[in-house]
């Protein structure tokens, strides 16, 4: 069996490709403001190239602001980096969908993402401000959502050079 390197890529179902290692942005607590962008910019330094992020986790911010940094310096072109987001589920609306992956893309300040995956196969009563929107007895609010018109909306942003590729997220 051969070497597991951070430069290995597997086939995605479109054509493209997606390293095998990738930095995973999710942290359990609220993050410590800069230090996503320090592992960030020590995991592009090391050689990840791969980096999994999401609107839920909340640092899209400055996964973008070190990837920017590390373009600016010359250690990576924007093509290297393979930057993977989630569309949460408060934007699964087919209305949502665009809103979403452009509020992921103004956050990270980047033109596109590389892979666009639906976090999770269920909605959420869409809502700006809250990530699990609830009723007055704190029950969480669900939304009734036609993934297949979703994934339509989704196909669309591929289309329009937003996201590279598409995916789906914990659809077990």
């Amino acid at each position: 069996m051969g070497e597991v390197t951070v430069h290995q890529r597997l086939p995605l179902s479109d054509g493209k490709s997606i390293p095998i290692l990738g930095l995973g942005t999710c942290s359990m607590e609220k993050p410590v403001k800069g230090e996503t962008i320090k592992a960030v910019k020590a995991a592009i330094e090391i050689g990840y190239r791969h980096l999994d992020g999401a609107f839920l986790y909340g640092n899209e911010d400055e996964v973008g602001e070190a990837i920017r940094a590390k373009i600016a310096d010359g250690t990576v072109k924007r093509e290297d980096v393979f930057y993977t987001s989630k569309l949460w589920m408060t934007y699964l609306s087919p209305a949502l969908v665009r809103k979403g992956l452009e509020t992921t893309l103004k956050n990270l300040k980047l033109d596109y993402v590389d892979l666009y995956v639906v976090h999770w196969p269920m909605g959420l009563k869409p809502s700006e401000k809250d990530l699990f929107p609830e009723d007055a007895n704190g029950k969480i609010l669900l939304d009734d959502v036609d993934i297949c018109a979703t994934w339509a909306i989704m196909e669309s942003c591929k289309d329009a050079g937003l996201v590279r590729s598409i995916g789906v997220s914990n659809f077990n």
